[in-house]
């Protein structure tokens, strides 16, 4: 059946989407025109595991009804599932691989911090992109698109060419860190006269080109104010949860504070609605959700009440969440007479956290391992590719073919009518894209995807702390992969993960030793073993000798430089420029 957002949650004169109140949809005029290229919506689901989505479950087995994603499960039924679609074992790197259509060994492999500046590298001395590099808003902004974009940023702050708008946004809503606090916005914090020592908490959230106070505060918004595990006077902030021995759960609502995403939620819909049908729109959408702190408000808790573990029933609201904003946009895209001219992509920017003994919430079930390891549980995620623009020979199929995130960029060029090259990176000695034009094969023109080699990159160090062994430390060609030095999180979860046994569970304990005096990597056929059960390299050496010289080859082309470390200039910007939100710190 259809879902009852999509048929039910525009029927009266506002919107209520729990709380958020969308603008009167009497004022919407279906378009008698559309315009002469695609829509396209670009959503960027954050940690959403493998598991805890609708359409890689079975209704029939025992507890499904602990995940609910009927809205997207329905586009993934009129649409087309990429069953092997891959990113970056993590945020920011495939954050910067997606705006600048490159394999992140050529733009960015680290989670570093946006207050990260190198004097010595005016290119490439930043968290994120180079400052060089062409965005794919610019490229869609430069034939026409109207170009919005809301939610998580993660690729660059430090000066106005790396935020949203530098990077071709006409709008955004955005935070630049890894995440905030999903109530206050505040995220990090920085020392003020006065305080005796302590910091004062930062809001993460930008408005276009300023400051965004869209709590009405530039300070917590919050009575519960306290000083926190990491010296942080104010509001709890994501990396408590990650200082914390095991990271806090909270429910709102809180008087005073919109919830993150229903904030971007409510923007999205906004700026959707008083578009001109007839002018080709360009939406980035990158939620908060799923990724921690796990707060969502409490009458979503409620409604998964019958889950046994806190974690999971959090994680577990905070999906279902998000996928009713995904039916409200859908509904007014139709209401306004868009949808059977636009393109929806969804993916994941990694696989879900399983880190922290299970205490993120997430689940890549029946895949091994999850976010910040290149096992399949890490890299390859949840996606498909939807609405009226797709032919309708490809709806309700499954492509098997190698696709990666960064291969939205030509893709999106090729349907806008752009050139993908980018002129300006050339220009500054900086790596041209990766991107290959998917549409071909998403329209079912082509049956083979222009994708096969995935290089697997890995920052400086491992998730358990040792050095990586080199930039690149696996490669995915055709249904072959090849893992070197030490993989951590090699295990595997079950249907009903986290739960009460994995607090005794500790990372440390499960690192699968590829390289070692007397092997030279691990081996996998993944389109037969997709779980990574079965090392195949002892049994088939010449396999792992040709993958490990194409391994090496591409390690060679890795573009790495040195980024800087945090900056005071990022603080004195945040305190004394912005009033107590962070924003641009090196200007001209």
């Amino acid at each position: 059946p259809i879902p009852k957002c999509f048929t039910d949650c525009f029927g009266l004169t506002m919107l209520w989407l729990r709380g958020v109140a969308v603008a009167a949809m009497a004022t919407v005029v279906v378009a008698t025109a559309t315009a002469p290229k695609p829509h396209i919506i670009m959503l960027l689901v954050d940690d959403f595991g493998w598991a805890n989505a609708g359409w890689h479950r079975d209704p029939t087995a025992p507890k499904s009804n602990e995940i609910q994603t009927p809205h997207m499960n329905y586009l993934v039924k009129t649409g087309l599932e990429l069953d092997r679609h891959y990113a970056f074992k993590f945020c920011s790197p495939t954050r910067s691989a997606l705006q600048t259509g490159r394999n992140p060994i050529h733009v960015n492999m680290e989670n570093i911090s946006p207050q990260s500046y190198n004097k010595e590298d005016p290119v490439g001395g930043f968290q994120g992109i180079p400052r060089n590099m062409t965005g794919m808003a610019e490229k869609l902004a430069s034939v026409g698109y109207r170009t919005h974009m809301v939610g998580k940023w993660d690729a660059g702050m430090a000066t106005l060419d790396h935020t949203p708008r530098g990077r071709g946004y006409r709008t955004s809503l955005s935070y630049f860190h890894h995440c905030n606090d999903y109530w206050t916005s505040t995220q990090g914090g920085c020392p003020v006269k006065g305080l005796f020592g302590k910091n004062r908490a930062i809001v993460d959230m930008w408005d276009s080109d300023r400051p965004s106070y869209q709590n009405g505060t530039s300070s917590c918004g919050r009575v519960d104010q306290r000083v926190d595990s990491v010296g942080l006077l104010g509001c709890s902030t994501c990396y408590t949860a990650l200082n914390d021995p095991i990271p806090y759960i909270e429910y709102g609502p809180f008087a005073g504070s919109l919830y993150n995403d229903d904030a971007f939620a409510q923007r999205m819909l906004t700026e959707i609605q008083a578009h001109d049908p007839t002018t080709p729109l360009f939406y980035f959408w990158a939620p908060h959700a799923i990724h921690i702190p796990l707060q969502v408000n409490q009458s979503y808790m409620d409604e998964f009440a019958f889950i046994d573990d806190k974690f999971r029933q959090a994680y577990h609201a905070m999906v279902y969440h998000l996928d009713e904003h995904v039916g409200a946009l859908v509904a007014l895209l139709s209401q306004k007479g868009m949808y059977d001219n636009t393109l929806i992509a969804m993916s994941s920017d990694n696989g879900g956290p399983i880190y922290l003994r299970g205490t993120s919430g997430a689940n890549n079930w029946p895949l091994r391992g999850g976010k910040m390891n290149n096992w399949e549980g890490g890299v390859r995620v949840n996606a498909f590719v939807s609405g009226g623009f797709l032919p309708a020979a490809r709806r309700g199929k499954k492509e098997e073919g190698l696709t990666a995130v960064w291969d939205w960029y030509a893709t999106f060029c090729a349907l806008a009518g752009v050139d993908a090259y980018d002129e300006r990176a050339q220009a500054a000695g900086l790596p041209p894209i990766d991107s290959v034009d998917l549409w071909p094969l998403i329209s079912g023109d082509n049956t083979t995807s222009p994708r096969t080699v995935i290089p697997l990159g890995s920052p400086p160090g491992n998730f358990d702390g040792t050095p990586s062994i080199a930039p690149i430390t696996g490669l995915i060609k055709g249904q072959w992969k090849i893992l070197i030095g030490n993989v951590a999180q090699a295990y595997w979860q079950g249907p009903q993960y986290p739960n009460i046994t994995t607090r005794s569970a500790d990372d440390t304990q499960f690192i699968a030793n590829c390289t070692t005096e007397t092997k030279r990597a691990c081996l996998f056929q993944i389109f037969d073993d997709p779980t990574e059960h079965t090392d195949l390299a002892e049994s088939m050496p010449d396999k792992v000798t040709e993958l490990l010289a194409e391994l090496w080859v591409h390690n060679a082309t890795v573009y790495q430089p040195n980024r800087g470390t945090i900056d005071d200039a990022a603080c004195h910007a945040a305190v004394e420029t912005y009033g107590g939100v962070w924003g641009p710190f090196v200007f001209p």
